[in-house]
C-alpha cells in the first residue's frame, strides 16, 4: 500500500513538473540575479524587437501612416544608439498592379520610409533603398489580408550589428 501511495506521489510530482516550462533565464555578470534573456544590444534581433522592421502602407499608396511614423521614429532611435548600422529599406507591393507600376510604387515607399528617417536625423549615407514590387510577399495568398501585408518597406541591417 505504501509503495503504491509513493508512486502515485512520484507520478504526479513528474506530471506537475513537465506541465510547465521555466522561462529561459541568463546570470546578469554585474550583480549576479538572473534575467530574462533576450537579443544581445545592437544586434538584428535587438533591432526588430526594439522598434519592428516593417512599416505599412494603404492600397495604391506610398504616404506613412501615423503607425508607420511612429514605427520609424523608433527604428530611428535605435539607429541613433548604433551609429555604425547601415540598413537597406526594401519597397513592397501587393501582387494587383503591372511589374513596372509596382516596382515605381515599391521605390517611392522605401524613400518615404528613407526620407523619414532622414529627417529625424539618420545619415542619408547610411540607407540604401530598392524596390521588390510585388515579386517578395510576406503573404502570397491572394486575399485583402495577404495584400495588406505585402504593402510595406522592410528595414533591414546590412553591417554593422552585434552578432
Amino acid at each position: 500500500m505504501k509503495f503504491k501511495i509513493a508512486a502515485a506521489i512520484g507520478a504526479a510530482a513528474m506530471i506537475a513538473a513537465c506541465a510547465s516550462k521555466p522561462e529561459e533565464v541568463v546570470a546578469t555578470p554585474s550583480t549576479g540575479t538572473t534575467a530574462p534573456a533576450g537579443p544581445t544590444a545592437g544586434s538584428v534581433g535587438d533591432f526588430q524587437q526594439t522598434s519592428g522592421d516593417r512599416v505599412f502602407y494603404a492600397f495604391d499608396s506610398y504616404a506613412l501612416t501615423g503607425e508607420a511614423r511612429n514605427s520609424l521614429s523608433q527604428q530611428a532611435a535605435w539607429l541613433q544608439a548604433y551609429p555604425s548600422v547601415k540598413i537597406q529599406v526594401a519597397g513592397n507591393c501587393d501582387e494587383r498592379g503591372t511589374r513596372e507600376y509596382n516596382l515605381a510604387l515599391g521605390a517611392r515607399r522605401a524613400n518615404a520610409a528613407k526620407d523619414y528617417l532622414v529627417g529625424l536625423g539618420i545619415d542619408p549615407s547610411r540607407i540604401t533603398t530598392i524596390s521588390y514590387g510585388k515579386e517578395r510577399p510576406v503573404d502570397p495568398r491572394s486575399s485583402e489580408e495577404a495584400w495588406s501585408l505585402n504593402r510595406n518597406a522592410h528595414t533591414v541591417i546590412v553591417s554593422g550589428a552585434v552578432s
